[in-house]
């Protein structure tokens, strides 16, 4: 095991905590939308965790079911009659996602342009922290972790604003309100005078609170207790017998199905299109500015949707939501994710009752703070002044993320990127000139005119092969428009050029 691998503990495993919080919700959410068992996205959120963390390249990106996967999942066990047979697909999807990562099909996730994924990242935290509103307010029919505007229900994003204010719970807005000052006193008062409070992580103290809440009232003032509906609904099971029944295993015998092994395709090219997303996604936040390997990591998504399929789970995606609240409670390495994963398991077999306690208005307070941390208004000046080649791409996407889907709006964004970056001169990125004298070895990086996202996997490519002990100098003076995505890769290359023992000369 990697001797860094606890080195971080002390932020990884409050991080870890919120996590399992956040997740344990959206695993039963998704499930439910999915037409599964309840409990079959829980065991992917399981796996997730403790297998795809185990395997995959990404210190903070977290696995389990996701939404952008619901409706494929549901029209997938309708048309193919049983559940069992749909876990054959998730087999194969897997297996398809194996063939992807041997093939190097990560290479795809060096085509996102970062004013896309900005947008991404800044519309899941619109939606987040609109559609937790009803939750905190006592009331929300559609299930929890549902992305797309038009719901389930026959609502939408905004006309579930309107609907729930017949339904107003005083309860779930206290304890909301509670949950989120406990928070806010945590985070940007506490956590600065001692660091006991770094160490327990606030969520975990607000959820405490909403569970203290709910037993008191229900026992002392059951007018004042918040509704079965609007609590953490986890299967509960008497014995282990009982707990293990929950498992289950795929009808082999539809293998030779067509249709099977057309869904299964059909889930390894959605599953990592949202993977890789999010993997940008999540490099883009983590403040540590690690790079995931896109290859290892559809391998680590492959091994775990095998897995995940062959005893009864939803297929599994690396998920933004769960990802984003890694990052911003602290969690450093890949233990956070593994041990969301041992929590849900050991929570979920053993005290399965007492997280059947736990508000969702108390969940919901934990997202709002996670939506606002994701799209901050600094974030949409930071876009804004760097000009509209970048900034209409990142307001399309948002757009089209909260009023359609998420790969609807990543797809508008995209189109948008390209039709800016075509009236550019897309030749040759820049030439690398040996200028190696005896033993110091010595290269001269002279960029085009113009440098586009589209170069951004060349550049990446001859700034890694870069040796140790070289000397580069990195020269940009007849470039007019060097993209931004290009900008920051040199930025985080420079930054940790030194670790490499490579001096780096600026140019412009």
């Amino acid at each position: 095991m990697n001797k860094n691998f606890f080195k971080h503990w002390q932020q990884d495993l409050p991080a870890s905590i919120v996590v399992f919080f956040v997740a344990v919700p959206l695993c039963l959410g998704i499930a439910l939308a999915s037409g599964a068992p309840l409990f079959s996205g829980l065991i992917a959120g399981i796996v997730g965790g403790i297998v795809v963390g185990a395997i995959s390249d990404s210190s903070l990106g977290v696995s389990g079911p996701a939404a952008g996967l619901a409706i494929i999942v549901l029209n997938a066990i309708q048309d193919l009659g049983a559940f069992e047979t749909f876990l054959v697909a998730v087999i194969i999807g897997g297996f398809v996602q194996l063939v992807l990562g041997l093939a190097r099909g990560g290479v795809i996730g060096f085509y996102f342009p970062s004013s896309v994924i900005k947008g991404m990242l800044a519309a899941i935290g619109i939606i987040i922290f609109i559609k937790q509103i009803p939750h905190a307010f006592g009331y929300d029919a559609d299930y929890e972790g549902d992305l797309t505007f038009q719901q389930g229900d026959g609502q939408n994003t905004f006309s579930e604003l309107i609907n729930m204010l017949d339904y107003i719970s005083p309860s779930s807005i206290l304890v909301a309100g509670v949950s989120l000052f406990i928070l806010l006193l945590w985070d940007l008062v506490l956590v600065k005078k001692s660091n006991l409070f770094k160490i327990i992580p606030g969520p975990l103290v607000a959820v405490i609170f909403g569970i203290l809440y709910q037993v008191f009232s229900s026992r002392f003032f059951p007018e004042m207790g918040i509704k079965g509906e609007h609590l953490v609904s986890v299967p509960t099971s008497s014995n282990m017998g009982e707990f293990l029944s929950n498992f289950t295993t795929p009808d082999f015998t539809q293998i030779t199905n067509s249709n099977v092994w057309i869904t299964g395709v059909t889930i390894a090219v959605v599953a990592s299109l949202e993977t890789l997303l999010c993997v940008d996604a999540t490099d883009k936040l983590d403040p540590d500015k690690g790079t995931t390997n896109t290859n290892r990591e559809l391998l680590a998504q492959g091994t775990g949707n095998m897995l995940s399929g062959l005893i009864g789970g939803l297929p599994i995606t690396q998920v933004i939501v769960r990802s984003s609240a890694n990052i911003q409670s602290g969690g450093k390495t890949k233990m956070s994710a593994i041990f969301h994963g041992f929590l849900i398991l050991t929570c979920v077999g053993l005290i399965p009752f007492v997280l059947n306690l736990i508000p969702l208005a108390v969940l919901a307070s934990i997202l709002f703070i996670v939506g606002f941390k994701l799209a901050k208004p600094s974030l949409f000046k930071s876009m804004y002044k760097l000009g509209w080649r970048r900034f209409v791409p990142f307001l399309v996407t948002i757009l089209g993320v909260v009023f359609i889907d998420l790969l609807k709006g990543i797809s508008l964004g995209m189109l948008v990127a390209i039709v800016t970056i075509i009236p550019s001169k897309l030749g040759a990125a820049f030439s690398m000139i040996d200028e190696t004298q005896g033993e110091i070895k010595k290269f001269k990086m002279v960029f085009a005119e113009k440098i586009t996202f589209f170069n951004k996997r060349s550049v990446y490519n001859s700034l890694e092969e870069i040796e140790h002990g070289t000397e580069l100098v990195i020269d940009m003076k007849e470039s007019s428009y060097i993209d931004t995505d290009v900008s920051e890769m040199i930025d985080e290359f420079i930054e940790k050029a030194e670790e490499k023992d490579i001096k780096v000369s600026l140019l412009k």
